[in-house]
């Protein structure tokens, strides 16, 4: 039996949000966190707040120089913040990874292509794994040494270590996400 709790783009402008792509986080406080990809301030996309009743509160508006298109929903931490990922913004308009704390107060922790020929990455589309060590993984969806791709790590303070670039042969475009296994390891796909 499916109940639809909420139904976006409701409010002015789309100030409550369109189009969330990504997956809810259920907090340990019982609510459900997610992005939406498109609405807010300048249609930038939005981090939103839902109770299981269906209650709708919009915790931040991105306004393009902290992110734009939040695609990859996001993970609750240890530390009881979220964090996630920007298809496309930030200091060099092509992704960011934030934090955000449960009451709205947002931090870019770090801009992709910051480095020389995006060697970091570009444009992460999918959520973010918290590791049992405390760091987080992901994949950008492009850049890297060869264009392809990337799989990265980023400490909660964001320091941002590129683990591999795809290169064409080995996969390319990873548009998801990455699951660890209880041996330590990493599993993801590439497009």
């Amino acid at each position: 039996t499916l109940t639809t709790l909420y139904s976006f783009c409701s409010q002015t402008n789309c100030t409550d949000g369109s189009l969330p792509d990504g997956r809810l986080d259920q907090a340990a406080n019982g609510d459900f966190y997610g992005t939406a990809v498109y609405g807010g301030a300048g249609n930038s996309g939005t981090i939103f707040k839902i109770t299981p009743t269906g209650t709708l509160t919009a915790l931040h508006r991105f306004n393009g120089t902290d992110g734009v298109e939040p695609t990859g929903g996001l993970v609750q931490a240890a530390n009881g913040d979220f964090y996630g990922t920007t298809y496309g913004g930030g200091a060099n308009g092509l992704g960011t990874v934030f934090k955000i704390t449960p009451s709205g107060t947002l931090t870019t922790l770090y801009s992709f292509c910051s480095q020389t020929n995006c060697a970091d990455g570009t444009s992460p589309q999918a959520a973010l794994v918290q590791a049992a060590n405390g760091d987080f993984y992901g994949t950008a969806s492009s850049g890297g040494a060869i264009g392809h791709g990337t799989v990265f790590k980023i400490t909660p303070s964001g320091t941002l270590t590129t683990l591999y670039s795809f290169n064409g042969t080995d996969g390319s475009n990873p548009y998801a996400g990455l699951v660890q296994d209880t041996n330590g390891d990493f599993y993801g796909t590439t497009s």
